[in-house]
């Protein structure tokens, strides 16, 4: 009798399934464009420097293009699912590599499951307000988990199609409220205000500045795509170009005009007055546009946070896939779907750690935005922030190894230091302003940043692990496999 031998378990992305705007849709919808405009600037700009905010955006693009200089030279050596991991492992040594898996598997995890709890809330409140539906928060985010699963277990295109879609929505319908702002000449006239010394460096620009930070969060994950883009060496270093600058370039114009709307001397005090910052935007579109365009807006905020849930999930699944793969986490993680060719275990991992905190949160009877979403994306972003700071390093010593003959020192050496230092600093002020972000007291503030010291130690200890069990392994992290 013959048995048929078992197949050997797939550990191979599926090759060529993304084009150059597929990718960019995956960033600018991780990048969350109407969440970032409706939800999180309008708090950034009462709480930093007011109407300096739109300056404060170009400033950080200026700082994102820096590093993103470094980061594609090196992504033309070091084409990984890994991302941020295998950069730090390339550059740094296996054992930085370590400490970047898992930092990146706490950053990509956080942001995604934090995002459930706003998308809980805002699914909830629309269909009270509009089908008189009271729907308890946890259900609205439950059944999003169970679809976001199925897409990310599933094909990589088929969540492409559908994020390109929802992104392009988001985009139409804030541009049509910037341009009913500026045809109507906005509260006080068309001005430049908001890029003005005295402006600019009002307020807190400290604040203002982790706001604009957060709000890019996503736009690295270009190089996550890249042992599935088609030409990587070509389709990555655009794709992180193009969404920096479309994503800044939005973000800018489209803060400006919220500025404009409102009056760049009264901006601050009109969200200070209202109860909710969140519905600015709703505020503005009413008085500039019409209720059809509000409501156009609801749905599609409701739609942007399900793309950055699909984005964040299939960020961190390819985290946990390369973590696997090279040996760090269980073998099992570096295995793709026989059919779909997707990281289907590592996509089952993040759906069931999710699960597993949002029925945590939902057995504290904890509020969905000020705890769930409030607590776990700022702790991702100083996740991101953090392993941004690492990979400058690590291009400049990676560079510095192998040599600068075909990359120019400027981009290789000067950029990398200049985003690292830069990222550095926003990251101390990030930790020192963790409070006033969550809004959570001292003690518990501290406890959640004491999470990514904790996460990192775990990963040198990981990968020290590895190289005594097996040192060619170890050698190899963050490697190529193409």
């Amino acid at each position: 009798m013959n048995v048929a031998a078992e197949p050997t378990p797939s550990t191979e992305l599926r090759k060529g399934a993304l084009g150059l705007g597929f990718i960019v849709f995956f960033v600018i919808s991780a990048a969350g464009p109407l969440v970032a405009i409706a939800g999180g600037f309008p708090i950034g700009i009462m709480l930093g420097n007011g109407a300096g905010t739109p300056a404060l955006l170009i400033a950080t693009v200026v700082i994102l293009l820096l590093f993103a200089a470094g980061y594609t030279a090196m992504a033309r050596h070091i084409t990984n699912a890994g991302g941020f991991y295998a950069f730090t492992a390339r550059g740094l040594g296996g054992t930085a590599g370590g400490a970047a898996a898992l930092l990146a598997l706490l950053g990509y995890n956080t942001m995604q499951i934090g995002l459930y709890g706003m998308f809980g809330a805002v699914s909830s409140g629309f269909l009270a307000t509009h089908f008189g539906v009271n729907a308890p928060w946890w259900v609205c985010s439950l059944v999003a988990m169970a679809s976001v699963a199925v897409l990310g277990y599933r094909q990589i295109d088929l969540s492409a199609k559908v994020l390109s879609l929802l992104v392009l929505g988001e985009y139409v319908v804030v541009l049509i409220l910037d341009l009913a702002i500026l045809r109507s000449g906005g509260a006080h006239g068309i001005d430049a205000a908001s890029f003005t010394p005295r402006v600019f460096l009002s307020g807190t620009p400290a604040i203002g500045f982790l706001f604009c930070f957060a709000s890019f969060i996503g736009f690295e994950a270009t190089t996550i795509y890249s042992e599935e883009a088609k030409d990587p060496q070509r389709t990555v270093p655009l794709a992180t170009y193009i969404s920096v600058l479309l994503i800044g370039g939005f973000y800018a114009f489209s803060v400006w005009c919220m500025v404009i709307g409102a009056g760049a001397g009264d901006i601050v005090k009109t969200l200070t007055a209202l109860s909710d910052p969140t519905t600015f935007l709703y505020t503005l579109s009413d008085h500039y546009a019409n209720r059809t365009l509000t409501a156009a807006m609801s749905v599609l905020f409701i739609t942007s946070v399900y793309a950055g849930l699909l984005a964040f999930h299939n960020s961190a699944s390819r985290y946990f896939y390369a973590s696997g793969r090279e040996g760090l986490l269980p073998k099992s993680m570096g295995r793709t779907h026989p059919l779909h060719s997707s990281p289907h275990i590592g996509s089952l991992w993040q759906s069931g750690i999710a699960a597993a905190v949002v029925i945590v949160f939902i057995v504290m009877r904890a509020d969905p935005v000020l705890t769930l979403f409030s607590w776990l994306t700022n702790v991702a972003t100083l996740c991101i922030i953090a392993l941004m700071t690492l990979s400058s390093a690590a291009v400049f010593a990676f560079f510095r190894r192998i040599g600068t003959r075909h990359e120019s020192a400027l981009r290789v050496a000067v950029f990398p230091v200049v985003s690292g230092v830069a990222l550095a600093a926003v990251l101390v002020l990030a930790i020192a302003n963790f409070p006033l972000l969550t809004g959570a007291g001292a003690g518990l503030s501290y406890a959640l940043t004491a999470l990514l010291p904790i996460f990192a130690i775990a990963g040198v200890v990981t990968a020290r692990r590895l190289r005594r069990r097996d040192r060619t392994a170890y050698e190899r992290l963050g490697s190529s496999r193409l």
